[in-house]
């Protein structure tokens, strides 16, 4: 007998994974429950599917509602901002939460990794996105028809190295280098608007690179790099000739899309491997 899927809760961002990933697990048979965050997720994301809109700080709201739907597994979707204050008023939960994970908190790895926990805690499982949409892990090589040469090679080392001493200090996730020199990392922000900050600081000639890179202790079910055809046009627009993600970690949403716009736009985006980097939960 086959066994039935436990249901899906989506906790869902911006942009459209969440929508995506609903698809996906309607498509397998899996039902599923989304949250959606005030400010953050787009309302389109639950139109015709059962949800709860919440804020940050309601952890014991969510937590109540996700066990009267029956929920089993738990998915985060789509990217949020550094929650603003209001949002994060607690209920008496997220303070027992806040009290215990103290200082852990500063930093986006550690309280997400505190989040998982507290849900694990709570009986649920949390899984990755490419559990439920297989396609979405970046795979090695090209992804369009263009390759780096020597220099973008040389370029992709210099940024990767940079990211990947960022990412130890759980500070972001990608770096921008240009014929050796660092003209950002990312942090806060997030890459559209590290992208942006590019554009008035390429030097002249060849354009520069982007990398991007899972952090070293990050667990990979949650918050692994991802772009897709919007991360493309950034980088062209900041004049950079390419992009480099990691391979088995890192998400790329829409793969045949990023091919046709980075082909057109002429920029290579390449996967690469990541020495050293984890592929299961942090520890």
């Amino acid at each position: 007998m086959t066994a039935v899927p436990q249901k899906l809760a989506i906790l869902a961002g911006g942009g459209t994974l969440p929508a995506r990933i609903a698809a996906a697990a309607l498509g397998q048979g899996r039902p599923v429950f989304l949250v959606a965050f005030e400010g953050h997720t787009d309302p389109d994301t639950v139109t015709g599917l059962p949800h709860l809109w919440s804020r940050f700080g309601a952890a014991g709201t969510i937590i109540r509602r996700l066990h009267d739907e029956g929920v089993g597994d738990v998915v985060f979707a789509g990217p949020v901002k550094r929650p603003s204050f209001t949002e994060l008023l607690p209920d008496w939960r997220t303070t027992r939460f806040l009290a215990r994970v103290g200082a852990r908190a500063l930093g986006d790895d550690g309280l997400l990794r505190a989040v998982v926990r507290e849900l694990e805690e709570d009986g649920f499982r949390v899984v990755g996105l490419h559990d439920v949409l297989k396609d979405l892990l970046t795979t090695p090589g090209p992804v369009g028809s263009l390759v780096p040469d020597a220099e973008a090679l040389h370029d992709i080392a210099r940024a990767a190295e940079v990211a990947r001493a960022m990412g130890n200090l759980d500070v972001g996730q990608g770096a921008v280098v240009q014929q050796g020199i660092v003209l950002a990392v990312e942090a806060i922000e997030g890459t559209d608007a590290m992208l942006a900050r590019c554009a008035g600081l390429a030097r002249p000639g060849p354009g520069g690179v982007l990398v991007k890179l899972a952090k070293p202790r990050q667990d990979r079910r949650i918050d692994l790099p991802t772009m897709g055809v919007t991360t493309v046009e950034n980088a062209a627009a900041a004049g950079l000739r390419g992009i480099a993600v990691e391979a088995g970690g890192s998400l790329l949403v829409d793969r045949a899309a990023v091919a046709r716009t980075a082909d057109r736009l002429g920029l290579f985006v390449v996967g690469i491997d990541a020495p050293g980097a984890s592929t299961g939960p942090a520890p």
